[in-house]
């Protein structure tokens, strides 16, 4: 469907505070660039470290306020490196009922001279005035298969709508969310029992980090496309982070409530009522099972053994980890 598709063969699994820095497999691009980044976080930094790698010119960092006195990861490391850092707590303001960016803001911005924003993981709301300022424009990070699951939860939905496959993507941004033409994508399958936790870090945040590399030098040596992203199939899914969304119903069959708390592993976190006390579900488990499997449910609000190990999929579940 899109250029630059390729199957990625991945194992494991890790924690994220044990994701090492990718390394860079590249060698130094033909042509190095003018490169800000904009986002945040060790996802940032280790775009940020790759890109220096390649020998690029990175003008300045952008990132977000110190929270609680602590700078976000991105900050420390390109203060480090003598790299400026700006730390804007907003870009825009809202004028007769419509966004402009500060004139301050973008004059410091603007004197960098940036040839490409790189925004590796960006939470703030950058202005088109930012994003279509630099020759080559903005890319963005994307963890799902563009245009389904379009917004700031895609790896949550995907799992939780049982897509048997995932791309990671990088896109040039533009007016829309997550609407811009593809650059580049690759592929992998998404196991059954993945979750969105050994998901991300088996897959999505090493990819990610590589990919972003990949995508600088296609555009650096004038390789990149832009292949503008069909509407069909297109999603765009709610924020999946409140607690409360994250309650399991069980009436749902064993192939969706599974799916539905691998989904939620860890953040938000599923979670069920046992005995009247609220009870987190993480690590489950799909087994497919040729007869219905007797277990002990009965203590789970609103559960029955129809709807937990027979139905269309005949399987049931092995929950691992339960926290009171």
């Amino acid at each position: 469907m899109f250029a630059f598709r390729r199957l990625i063969s991945t194992s494991g699994s890790r924690l994220l505070s044990s994701v090492p820095s990718p390394v860079c497999v590249y060698p130094l691009v033909e042509r190095q660039m003018k490169i800000a980044i904009i986002g945040q976080s060790v996802f940032g930094v280790d775009v940020y470290q790759l890109l220096r790698t390649q020998g690029h010119d990175i003008v300045g960092v952008f990132t977000i306020p110190d929270a609680n006195g602590k700078a976000d990861p991105l900050a420390v490391a390109a203060e480090a490196d003598s790299v400026p850092v700006f730390k804007f707590p907003r870009w825009r303001k809202k004028v007769d009922g419509k966004f402009q960016v500060l004139p301050e803001v973008f004059e410091k911005y603007n004197t960098l001279g940036a040839e490409l924003n790189v925004m590796p993981f960006c939470s703030q709301f950058i202005p088109m005035e930012v994003i279509d300022n630099p020759q080559h424009g903005s890319i963005v990070y994307h963890p799902s298969i563009l245009p389904a699951h379009r917004g700031a939860s895609a790896i949550n939905w995907s799992l939780m709508s049982e897509i048997g496959r995932e791309v990671s993507q990088i896109f040039y941004a533009d007016e829309g969310l997550d609407t811009g033409p593809i650059l580049l994508q690759k592929e992998t399958t998404i196991d059954l029992n993945d979750t969105v936790d050994t998901f991300y870090n088996r897959f999505l945040y090493p990819e990610g980090v590589k990919s972003m590399g990949e995508a600088v030098r296609l555009i650096a040596n004038d390789k990149a496309p832009k292949i503008t992203q069909t509407e069909w199939g297109a999603t765009y899914d709610p924020i999946w982070r409140k607690k409360a969304l994250a309650e399991v119903d069980f009436s749902m069959d064993a192939l969706k409530l599974h799916n539905f708390i691998r989904g939620n592993d860890k953040i938000p976190g599923a979670w069920a009522e046992v005995d009247g006390q609220k009870i987190n579900l993480y690590g489950c488990k799909f087994i497919d099972c040729n007869k219905p499997v007797e277990v002990v449910h009965s203590l789970l609000k609103g559960a029955r053994r129809t709807q937990l190990l027979t139905g269309t999929e005949c399987g049931c579940l092995v929950v691992t980890e339960g926290r009171w």
